[in-house]
């Protein structure tokens, strides 16, 4: 068995989808729970791009104590040092150093020739070396570049010192049987083929990325790169838990073992799509609603008799429950914390009393409290107690074919009490110009999203919103509450907050 390595750029790759945005806490948060799945290796971010993406990655190399930490850098000195710096408190830190190497790449972007970039991946490949002892290059567009060429790169990063060679497939033009090739004329023509790691990055763009990391591992690669519920740019990523998986369902094909703890698949994957805002489709493999679910009468009858019938994968290998959490209103305290750790939360003595203070709440409202619930619950609090401003009261005139208008409270950090009201087409718009009047600022609703956190008439409704500002910057903020304007309140306050904060830090750099 060959041991196949698992690399999560969820927060780097993942956060460039559009409309998605961790902060700090969120971003270390993530990076717990991927250690718990045994992700092997976590890119935390791209520690030169902004002062906040250095703070994130230095946060999560102080957090992380049982798998590696690494930060993205061009080749660029500057983008090494910031990187090094980024991660100075790793347990153990690497380094990803990436330059493009396609045709259009080079003249386009670049504007360099074959030499620069060559002498380019010598000359930084070796600068890293001397500051970590795993240093990864990344030949961007490596399957759009000649193949001579590529080689002759990968090798200069070789003989640089790079102990790491990812190939990204970078805008998912490959497939499983050209990408199995490459590796092939890889293992061929570089003599330390099997002295380095070789990984693969692939994108979804043509609907082919994880069939081609797993061409990929079938052909020599040890190491895959990828995210979680496949987020990131365009089409987005590998999708890690579906290779996983299928490395698990078929080993006798792939002869791979892997540190994954496969039963931690749903918990990350729900994580994800609530801090994103990105809902998991219902037929998605491996961890959409409906993977384990079964309409046809003939599969249900075969379900019923043998789960093999119709089932290559169980709901628990992954994680999902198939039964409703057995806590209710008349539950306690102990239980409710001790449920609260099985699902992965480590809260301290404030926090386990306002979140079982909000259960209780929940419980009471609630035929059933589901896991669910509970994942929104704590979700919800974090949130909120980020926030810099705290939806107090929220009161709707609603007129059937007539003006709506609203009342609303907002409590600021320093206690600050603040009310104000306004009118609109809609219930909806009559809250969120009000919200614009208290936070005297001009944004934009870019994206609304309502979803039910579970089934019912008593389910708790999850909004998320995008608001745009003057400067075209957009902004995230989710919502959760039985009432759908309560919640929307919130996230448009959350949103709006986040908003104001980057303005005013804005205002305060420019005075000073």
């Amino acid at each position: 068995m060959k041991k196949i390595q698992f690399f999560d750029t969820t927060l780097r790759d993942g956060e460039q989808t559009p409309g998605v945005n961790f902060d700090v806490k969120e971003k270390i948060q993530i990076a717990l729970q991927l250690e718990k799945l045994g992700i092997d290796v976590i890119e935390a971010g791209f520690p030169i791009s902004s002062p906040g993406d250095f703070e994130c990655v230095k946060a999560i190399a102080n957090a992380i104590k049982h798998c590696s930490v690494t930060g993205l850098a061009r080749c660029v000195e500057g983008d090494i040092d910031r990187a090094e710096e980024a991660l100075q408190e790793a347990v153990s830190p690497q380094i990803h150093i990436f330059l493009a190497t396609s045709d259009v790449h080079m003249e386009y972007k670049l504007k360099m020739s074959r030499a620069e970039v060559l002498t380019s991946i010598k000359h930084h490949v070796s600068y890293a070396r001397q500051k970590f002892d795993v240093v990864q290059f990344s030949p961007e567009d490596a399957t759009r570049t000649e193949r001579a060429f590529l080689i002759e790169a990968v090798q200069t990063a070789i003989d640089a010192g790079a102990t790491v060679i990812n190939i990204p497939d970078t805008v998912g033009y490959t497939n499983p049987t050209e990408f199995g090739q490459l590796f092939q004329d890889l293992r061929r023509e570089i003599k330390q083929f099997d002295d380095v790691t070789f990984a693969s990055h692939c994108h979804d763009d043509l609907g082919m990325a994880t069939a081609n990391a797993l061409a990929a591992i079938e052909n020599g690669a040890t190491r895959v790169e990828g995210t979680i519920n496949g987020i990131g740019e365009r089409a987005g990523n590998t999708a890690l838990e579906e290779v996983a998986v299928a490395l698990h369902i078929r080993k006798d094909f792939y002869q791979a073992e892997t540190n994954i703890v496969l039963n931690q698949f749903k918990n990350s994957s729900g994580l994800i799509s609530r801090l994103s805002g990105m809902p998991v489709p219902r037929n998605k493999a491996v961890i959409g609603g409906n993977a384990y679910a079964h309409e046809s009468g003939i599969h249900q009858d075969g379900v019923l008799k043998n789960p093999d019938t119709y089932e290559i994968i169980t709901p628990a290998l992954v994680g999902v429950d198939k039964n409703s959490l057995p806590l209710g209103k008349l539950s306690g305290k102990h239980a409710f914390n001790t449920r609260m750790e099985e699902m992965g939360y480590a809260l301290n003595e404030q926090e386990q009393k306002d979140a079982f203070k909000r259960f209780k709440q929940l419980a009471d409202a609630k035929k059933e409290v589901t896991e669910e619930d509970l994942h929104a619950l704590i979700l919800g609090q974090s949130s909120e107690s980020a926030d810099d401003f705290e939806l107090k009261h929220l009161q709707v005139q609603y007129v059937t074919g007539g003006v709506q208008g609203a009342i609303v409270r907002i409590e600021e950090k320093d206690g600050a009490t603040l009310e104000d009201a306004a009118t609109g087409s809609g219930s909806i718009e009559a809250i969120y110009n009000t919200i614009n009047r208290l936070m005297k600022q001009d944004i934009s609703l870019t994206d609304y999203r309502i979803q039910a956190i579970t089934a019912g008439q008593d389910a708790q409704a999850e909004v998320h919103v995008v608001v745009k500002n003057a400067n075209g910057a957009e902004f995230h903020g989710i919502g959760i509450d039985f009432d759908v304007l309560t919640a929307s309140a919130k996230a448009y306050l959350q949103a709006s907050g986040k908003s104001k904060t980057v303005t005013n830090q804005a205002d305060f750099e420019e005075v000073k």
